[in-house]
């Protein structure tokens, strides 16, 4: 029998599947598309997503063939007036990642393929009911399928979160939005991103990587039409729309190499988890792009659903462990929600009194160091805690603390040759220090690490999280006792 069925084949799908298979879980991945795609959609992961993407051996040469810093500058009125730089964040070697979505897929699958995992593609789930024991799913042509668990990563529209009867509310933040990859002929440097501030509406430029130097993806919000735009409607908007907002005029677009005219919404839904059913990514939470946080809040999700599910299909922990993957996700996608919607609010500046607030307050601002670097640590994701969660333990002592993510550092394998954390992770927890109390617990779900210093023993979960510190080996037994076989921390 299929130990998970994962539903949908994007980011998020692809990181559980891929993660899955490092504990050796049955997985069978199906999705409704004739195959990968092949447009850019999403061009940014964060730092976060790119620590995940190492830890499931799936990083490979991305970071070559992405870009690893990038500028934005800002006009107003056709001229700059802030320019952004994003770049490593603060106390790490991580930097955000500009590299287009289908190429982050293609290497998810790489090592997928590594893995023994093939993706089924044209297969659309029909139906899925549940009982204690497992799922019992319908696919097109007519199979039906057994799994241990179902996970729904299909989407803002997914057919898993309706057949759980999972609700989804939210609401709509702008009109439309029209998005184009572009081939065009213009003066403009392609070192970075460019923005227009303009009376009807925003416009954003972003250098492209494609077979040639002259492909850009071009934004811009609109107001709603009634009915669906063709490829060269939205072609024609943008070259329409472009110099008005720009100021620009000796700009050539010729061809569009992909287009889509959508709204931007924030939803995120009541539950991820309904009994033997799961969500994750965007059929979990959706909301605007700016920021590009949901390719990597969505792998995050998928990073933290595998080990909990892992220790559950392998009869290690309780079943009740997989509730405190909503308690420690949810509250992070409502934060991003809330973030994106304000910066959108934001940058779009409506009314008079907005518009004023964003040109003459809130730009000028972008330029001081000590904002740019905020920014960049709070879209990164690395700051993520889960200290609050239901698998913390007490606070005390230094930092880290329980819940909180763990640098990546330079430690010592077993055998004294040198290595970091981070590289040992890969699907396992970490033990630095002295703690054979986790052995009797996780078996060979463990790495013994040696501190290259002194200090307290940690354990350290597989996304990187620390799940205790101390030198009580008592202590460490019960937190492990409540985690896995309650699933829940005291």
């Amino acid at each position: 029998m299929t130990e998970v069925l994962i539903i949908g084949a994007g980011p998020s799908g692809l990181a559980l599947a891929c993660a899955l298979g490092q504990h050796d879980v049955a997985v069978r991945v199906v999705d409704r598309a004739d195959g990968p795609a092949t447009t850019s959609r999403a061009n940014i992961l964060h730092a976060r997503g790119v620590e995940v993407l190492n830890r499931l051996g799936a990083l490979g040469d991305l970071r070559e063939r992405g870009l690893s810093a990038m500028e934005l500058t800002v006009h107003l009125e056709g001229r700059p007036a802030a320019k952004v730089r994003f770049g490593e964040v603060e106390g790490t070697r991580l930097s955000a990642l500009f590299i287009s979505q289908a190429e982050i897929e293609g290497r998810l699958r790489r090592r997928l393929g590594e893995l023994g995992i093939e993706i089924e593609w044209g297969v659309e789930l029909v139906s899925a009911t549940q009982d204690d024991n497992g799922v019992s799913a319908e696919l097109s042509g007519g199979e039906r399928v057994r799994a241990q668990w179902l996970v729904g990563c299909d989407g803002a529209h997914s057919a898993v979160r309706r057949f759980a009867g999972i609700g989804f509310p939210g609401a709509p933040l702008v009109d439309q939005w029209l998005l184009a990859d572009v081939h065009a002929d213009w003066a403009r440097d392609r070192s970075g991103s460019a923005a227009w501030y303009h009376r009807d509406g925003l416009l954003i430029a972003m250098p492209m990587r494609g077979t040639g130097d002259d492909l850009w993806r071009i934004m811009c919000d609109v107001p709603r039409a009634d009915e669906s735009l063709t490829v060269q409607q939205i072609l024609d908007r943008i070259r329409r729309l472009l110099p008005e907002r720009t100021g620009l005029t000796d700009v050539r677009i010729t061809d569009a190499k992909w287009a889509s005219a959508f709204r931007i919404h924030r939803r995120l839904a009541d539950h991820y988890r309904s009994g033997r059913v799961l969500l994750a990514g965007d059929a979990a939470h959706i909301h605007s792009p700016f920021g590009g946080q949901g390719m990597t809040t969505g792998i995050g999700d998928a990073e933290n659903l595998a080990w909990k599910l892992a220790l559950v299909v392998r009869g290690m922990a309780g079943e009740a462990l997989l509730d405190t993957y909503e308690a420690e996700r949810r509250p992070v996608a409502a934060h991003v929600l809330r973030g994106t919607t304000a910066n959108t609010k934001l940058l779009l500046g409506g009314g008079a009194a907005g518009r004023f607030l964003r040109d003459r307050v809130l730009t000028p601002l972008l330029n001081l160091p000590v904002v740019q670097r905020a920014g960049t640590n709070t879209a990164s994701q690395l700051r993520i805690s889960y200290r609050r969660g239901p698998l913390a333990a007490p606070a005390r002592g230094p930092r880290p603390r329980s819940g909180d993510r763990v640098r990546d550092f330079e430690c010592l394998r077993s055998d004294g040759t040198r290595t970091r954390l981070h590289t040992e992770l890969r699907g396992r927890w970490a033990v630095v220090g002295d703690a054979p109390v986790a052995r009797k617990w996780l078996g060979d779900q463990v790495v013994p690490l040696t501190p290259t210093g002194s200090g307290d023993t940690l354990l350290v979960r597989p996304d990187g999280h620390l799940a205790w510190r101390g030198t009580d080996q008592a202590e460490l037994g019960r937190w492990l006792e409540n985690a896995l076989e309650r699933g829940r921390a005291r």
